[in-house]
């Protein structure tokens, strides 16, 4: 796989790991889909740009399962 198809592979699963969270899918299920996003980008040497993005999805999933509430207020 190409750089560039990692890259939008990669995008991709984000978007749907989202989708699925707002949808209220089953939180496994989400984490899934975002490891899987990990999975891609190490594959392809992108782990130090997209790690992090991904890593921020899994506390904020974390987070949600233990019923905190998000550290910032969602925009209006």
């Amino acid at each position: 796989m190409s750089e560039d198809e990692a890259r939008a592979r990669i995008q991709k699963l984000l978007v749907t790991g989202d989708n699925r969270l707002k949808q209220g899918v089953d939180p496994a299920k989400v984490r899934e889909t975002y490891e899987e996003a990990l999975v891609v980008a190490r594959e392809a040497g992108l782990e130090e740009t997209v790690g992090p993005l991904v890593e921020l999805r899994l506390a904020d999933l974390e987070r949600l399962a233990r019923g905190s509430p998000p550290p910032f207020p969602p925009a209006a």
